[in-house]
């Protein structure tokens, strides 16, 4: 993995109303991964989704305009229902993108769950905020789902 700039890691919270068990869930199981994946307009096809340390998957993104692009990885931890952690690489990498570690934690919260995604490093400030964005829709799509969900 090559290295990124010291400090460009992203950290982003937000609480849901669900146990840890069920967000867990909508982490790793394609059926409901499809539903919240990606920044608003984008659709998501898990096309492998093994998650075991070791284990590996994929994932199609299409956005609103332009072609399909995919993300792929492999699970380093898989602690069901509070810790997640992956690699996170574009197949169809920008010239300034890096594989990164991406690490999911899941805690019980008054209201349900906190959970705290950390992602890093990343080569440049402008890779970051692209991702910061990405996650931050992706989550507030996470939540409208786990919300709606019975």
């Amino acid at each position: 993995m090559a290295a990124g700039a010291p400090g460009l890691t992203l950290r982003i919270e937000r609480r849901l109303p669900v146990p840890p068990a069920r967000v867990f869930g909508a982490l790793v199981e394609p059926g409901q991964l499809e539903r919240w994946w990606g920044p608003g307009g984008f659709r998501a096809s898990v096309l492998q989704m093994d998650p075991r340390p070791g284990g590996r998957y994929r994932i199609a993104m299409r956005p609103p305009e332009g072609d399909t692009f995919h993300v792929t990885g492999a699970f380093l931890d898989v602690a069901r229902p509070t810790a997640l952690a992956y690699t996170f690489r574009w197949e169809e990498p920008d010239p300034d993108d890096r594989e990164t570690v991406v690490a999911v934690s899941l805690g019980e919260d008054h209201a349900g769950t906190l959970l705290t995604v950390t992602q890093g490093a990343f080569a440049t400030e402008a890779r970051r905020q692209l991702h910061r964005r990405g996650w931050s829709e992706s989550l507030d799509r996470l939540g409208e789902v786990l919300s709606a969900a019975p």
